[in-house]
């Protein structure tokens, strides 16, 4: 991590950019790049704060005539030419899994279009010709001190979702945001629905996995971002100051995590909106469903069918819904769901469908599901050992519910 020495030697980030540029195998496409261009935005910062990112995303700024330059990359390097803005000329290359974009210089000084950015911080440019830096807004600074600040309202409004990218800084790399910027956030939130929901969709999944996510999230919720006035008063959404995300372990941390993040900030009519699939919408439900009856009737007053479902419906993401338990309950419910053989949390069952039909000349149809989630519940209450118990309890099941004809 150079952070530390940012301000004395940016030497350091030099060389920390130029060795990073033959590591990663685009220094090929330098030679092709006029005089006056110029690296910009995060790879920059990225750098400086030594961080390794899956996506590697380059953003190059050149004088004139991206569009033809880029062409001329892509075919001497044999990659793929996207043109994402045939009037503003902005191309993307993609080179070795990595993501180049390069676009014309909008202003007639290099410090009028580090100007025209988001936040200070992806305002650092790495000059390709003098090899050095150029900062005029004070970004070096401002990752030093690890804040968000823009130069410019203007400039997020030109693109709303720099909003909620906000959140997505704080999560990602922990960063404070400026006082400033917090009332515009509060002030404009309204016209982050002027953005198209998959873009929102993708800044949202971006914060719910960063490493900061809870202190985002408490963000996000504080400053309402998403909701109405009554929207977080609703007692689905919890009191995240008071949880303990070191309940989970690691890997429960990444995978199921993120799922309570959203549960969390959005509403399910919010989440149809901006686009979240089906399976998040589901699971949504489901947790809402179990929080609310969990409120009307405690653990322990559950019949055996009511805790059976609990698990049956919550069972591949139950981490998600944990800390909707009493505390004295995590706990054991997580070493429970732990252990894969614990019938109770992971149902299971000792005949399928065809073997039913097979043994006992059932047909498809409601009576064989509600046969098999009864053998199902019977085993996870130990109450079956094999398969032929199973059998014989099948068909003592079914003589008591059929339906009899006359």
């Amino acid at each position: 991590m150079i952070i530390n020495n940012i301000l004395t030697d940016h030497t350091l980030i030099i060389k920390e950019l130029e060795r990073s540029i033959k590591f990663y195998n685009w220094n090929s496409i330098l030679s092709f790049l006029p005089k006056g261009s110029y690296l910009v935005g995060g790879y920059i910062r990225d750098i400086i704060l030594g961080r390794v990112t899956e996506e590697l995303d380059v953003d190059i700024v050149v004088p004139c005539n991206a569009i033809a330059i880029g062409k001329q990359i892509s075919e001497n390097i044999n990659s793929k030419l996207i043109i994402l803005d045939k009037k503003r000329e902005v191309v993307r290359i993609i080179f070795n899994h990595i993501s180049i974009d390069i676009a014309n210089q909008i202003s007639s000084t290099i410090e009028g279009d580090l100007s025209t950015r988001d936040f200070s911080i992806n305002s650092i440019a790495f000059l390709f010709d003098k090899k050095s830096l150029f900062d005029p807004l004070n970004g070096l600074k401002d990752l030093e001190v690890s804040l968000l600040r823009t130069c410019s309202e203007t400039n997020l409004l030109n693109d709303p979702l720099r909003i909620l990218r906000c959140f997505r800084f704080v999560s990602e790399l922990n960063f404070t945001i400026d006082l400033k910027l917090i009332t515009f956030l509060k002030k404009n939130k309204e016209k982050l629905y002027l953005v198209a929901s998959e873009r929102i969709n993708y800044e949202i999944q971006k914060i719910v996995k960063g490493a900061n996510a809870l202190e985002a999230i408490i963000l996000v919720k504080n400053f309402n971002i998403f909701g109405f006035d009554n929207l977080y008063k609703d007692s689905f959404f919890l009191d995240l100051k008071e949880i303990n995300c070191e309940e989970l372990n690691h890997n429960e941390k990444e995978k199921f995590l993120p799922l309570f993040f959203i549960t969390q900030i959005l509403d399910e009519a919010s989440l149809e909106r901006f686009k979240f699939s089906k399976a998040e919408v589901s699971k949504t439900k489901l947790m809402r469903k179990w929080h609310f009856f969990l409120k009307n009737k405690k653990i322990a007053q559950l019949n055996e069918l009511d805790r059976f479902e609990l698990h049956q419906e919550l069972e591949m993401f139950l981490p998600s819904f944990i800390f909707y338990l009493p505390q004295n309950l995590r706990f054991d419910w997580l070493k429970r769901w732990r252990n894969k053989d614990d019938k109770l949390f992971h149902p299971s069952n000792l005949l399928n469908g065809d073997e039913i039909k097979k043994n006992l000349q059932i047909k498809d149809g409601p009576i064989l599901g509600e046969l098999l989630k009864y053998l199902s519940k019977e085993l996870a209450y130990n109450r079956l050992n094999n398969f032929d118990e199973a059998i014989y309890k099948a068909k003592l099941w079914i003589e008591q519910n059929a339906p009899k004809c006359d």
